[in-house]
């Protein structure tokens, strides 16, 4: 029983060490365009990488990039997300927090 213990204990860790260590390839090529208001003039993100905070008031999210964007409740990339392909968008829910590409 203590072998299954210490093999589950490596594993975990080694899981955890492979997460840990895994950088993204490079940034996206192109734009996340983002709507906040009528008034307000749009909000562009050119070749964003790693979590980027949306504005407060954000409303639409255009993605003009090359991948995919995930988008987040959170404002730290870290609740559950959708995906917005390239050359699609999405309405945002009040509060959405951030995105990453």
């Amino acid at each position: 029983m203590r072998r299954v213990g210490s093999a589950l204990l490596l594993l975990a860790a080694a899981a955890l060490t492979t997460a840990a260590t895994t950088v993204p390839a490079a940034a996206a090529e192109g734009e996340v365009i983002v709507f906040e208001t009528e008034l307000q003039p749009l909000t562009t993100y050119e070749n964003p990488s790693g979590c980027t905070k949306l504005p407060i008031g954000s409303h639409v999210l255009a993605n003009r990039t090359d991948g995919p964007v995930q988008v987040y409740a959170d404002p730290f990339c870290m609740t559950p997300s959708f995906t917005v392909q390239p050359g699609h968008g999405s309405h945002l829910a009040a509060g959405t927090g951030s995105f990453s590409a």
